[in-house]
């Protein structure tokens, strides 16, 4: 048989490279030729298709339907852990997908916020959630200072630098943060889309993870990438860049007056963890998480 025989509503079958579903009576087509019209955020245009970006809460509201459209919801980042030897902050959650049905109806939007970084001694805030309807990334879990355990979230936080407990990440979402491991002087990187944090190895603090590369617009960008670690009390101006995916710069070590940095807005990378807090000229606050976003992208000629 060409099609099966006992469908259930919602099912969908492709057959000679064609799409369709069946609506409780009937295959009906649905091969992505389009959702009519749509209002809410942004709007751009990638050759037939329409993109609306998100980077506030609003309503993507479709009035033709049904079709199915491209979404990606991305999660604001965690903050990263203040002094001493920081973790950096977990990306926010990070959720794609190609093949979503929509339908003639108005869709809640809410963009996370990125976690605050932590002050003196302190860990991190989380970030907030991101929503597309039915659709939800969690926010990235708070990096850790020495003493404190990290937060778990859509990426996990990273911890301190003797701290053995990571931030576990939520499946499907992103990755655990990093913890401590032999001979590490500095924080541990907070977790990624791609990857868990990376753990120091020495003076500097541990990378944070990578995040997740999207098209979605129709250039190529990373999101979700893990805050790095702030570096240890050691002189030599120690630090960790940030990473692919938005993720905030570890602070430097003793002496150095280098900072760490905020996640990049808009792309849910973790906040930057914090320097060592033995000397004026370093950096003991962690940096903020980079707010979430959200992106839908359908045909419509």
């Amino acid at each position: 048989m060409a099609f099966p025989t006992s469908p259930s509503t919602n099912d969908t079958h492709t057959y000679g490279g064609t799409k369709y579903k069946w609506n409780g009576t009937a295959w009906q087509l649905f091969d992505g030729s389009g959702i009519g019209a749509a209002t809410g955020g942004t709007i751009t245009t990638d050759g037939d298709y329409k993109v609306h970006t998100f980077t506030s809460s609003g309503t993507f509201t479709v009035s033709a339907a049904p079709d199915y459209v491209h979404y990606l919801v991305v999660a604001g980042g965690g903050g990263g852990g203040g002094h001493t030897h920081g973790g950096g902050g977990g990306a926010g959650g990070y959720r794609e997908d190609e093949e979503f049905e929509v339908s003639a109806q108005a869709y809640t939007v809410t963009i996370g916020a990125g976690g605050a970084g932590g002050s003196g001694n302190a860990v991190g805030a989380a970030g907030a959630n991101s929503v597309f309807g039915s659709i939800t990334s969690t926010g990235g879990g708070y990096g850790s200072p020495n003493g404190s355990n990290p937060g778990n979230g859509g990426s996990g936080g990273g911890s301190g630098q003797t701290v053995t407990t990571a931030g576990t990440g939520v499946s499907g979402q992103g990755y655990a943060g990093a913890s401590n491991r032999s001979h590490a002087q500095g924080g541990h990187g907070g977790g990624g889309a791609y990857q868990v944090g990376w753990a120091s190895g020495g003076n500097p603090g541990g990378y944070g993870a990578e995040g997740k590369p999207s098209s979605i617009t129709g250039t190529e960008v990373y999101y979700a990438g893990g805050g790095a670690g702030g570096g240890s009390f050691s002189n030599g101006g120690y630090f960790t860049p940030g990473s692919r995916g938005g993720g905030g710069r570890g602070g430097g070590g003793y002496g150095t007056g280098i900072l760490s940095t905020a996640g990049t807005a808009n792309t849910g990378g973790g906040g930057g963890g914090g320097g060592n807090g033995h000397n004026a000229n370093s950096n003991p606050d962690g940096f903020a998480g980079g707010s979430g976003v959200v992106i839908i992208r359908y045909k419509f000629q």
